[in-house]
């Protein structure tokens, strides 16, 4: 795939809506498609949308066992609702075993702490999970305002850290999108949602960045 391909894809998907680009993702995919999910809020939408395409796509979930209650009845409650087919990986640590050796989660102002708590709890399962699924399309919610680094994304973008082509339908959607269409098919929403390797909304964990991948080499 040549930067020019990934650029004429993006100008021919600029104007589809998420359903019709979750649609030609799902065609470019072979079969070996998957959807990544955090159950974080607005979730519900891309899970939505790629199960009405392929109702059991692989679902990859990275749980890292700093999930607050309310967020493991969500995922419950869309598994059930929606059929996920939920792809579990956890790290190879347990967070009370994790905490006890490394101690609490890092501060904000600690970068290298929390570089080295998501390569540990976040990057190295969901690194895991791509090499097990092989998947040739991922699926992601990612949208343009999250963060900066997103910002400089786009619907379709080659992921360096997987090898796959890497889809966001909801890339141009913003939060009153979102709620709309949560109405609409009458999905929940999740806001006790809480990550430990972002520290903060600005931050980006590594999943979606270049350090990402030589993190859990390190």
């Amino acid at each position: 795939m040549t930067p020019r391909q990934i650029k004429l894809w993006n100008e021919e998907l600029r104007g589809r809506s998420p359903l019709e680009i979750t649609r030609w993702a799902v065609d470019q995919a072979q079969g070996r498609t998957l959807v990544s999910t955090n159950f974080r809020p607005y979730e519900a939408a891309i899970l939505h949308l790629a199960t009405r395409v392929q109702p059991r796509i692989p679902v990859l979930w990275v749980d890292h066992g700093y999930n607050r209650p309310a967020t493991y009845r969500h995922a419950e409650e869309l598994r059930r609702t929606l059929g996920l087919d939920i792809r579990a990986y956890l790290p190879r640590l347990s967070a009370a075993h994790r905490d006890a050796v490394y101690g609490e989660i890092p501060d904000l102002d600690d970068e290298t702490g929390l570089k080295q708590f998501s390569a540990q709890m976040k990057l190295e399962p969901f690194q895991r999970g791509m090499r097990e699924l092989a998947p040739l399309v991922w699926i992601t919610a990612l949208r343009r305002t999250q963060n900066p680094n997103r910002a400089g994304l786009d619907v379709v973008s080659v992921d360096e850290n997987f090898g796959t082509l890497k889809v966001s339908p909801l890339f141009h959607q913003t939060d009153a999108d979102l709620e709309a269409y949560l109405r609409e098919h009458s999905l929940p929403n999740e806001w006790d949602y809480f990550d430990p390797a972002k520290a903060d909304e600005k931050r980006e964990c590594g999943l979606h960045a270049a350090w990402g991948a030589e993190a859990v080499k390190g």
